[in-house]
């Protein structure tokens, strides 16, 4: 039998300046359409501001291969 580790990601702040580590459950995953609208989302653990960063194609591949939350987003156009 083999033992499975969680992935946790190490994450900071930009309000409070803390540096945590964060498990897969903790985090969303918003796919855009653009690079401008493709981004992921914590909250955090230490102030309780909702964080919001920019995800390139690398973070959009490690955070949906290890089970983070993922919302695609469509244009109404």
């Amino acid at each position: 039998m083999r033992r499975v580790v969680p992935v946790v990601f190490k994450a900071a702040c930009p309000d409070c300046g803390g540096r945590f580590e964060l498990a897969a459950g903790a985090l969303r995953l918003a796919i855009g359409a653009s690079s401008r609208t493709t981004f992921y989302s914590f909250t955090c653990p230490e102030c309780g501001t909702a964080v919001r960063k920019p995800a390139g194609d690398r973070i959009v591949q490690l955070l949906s291969g290890a089970g983070v939350r993922t919302l695609r987003l469509h244009s109404t156009v």
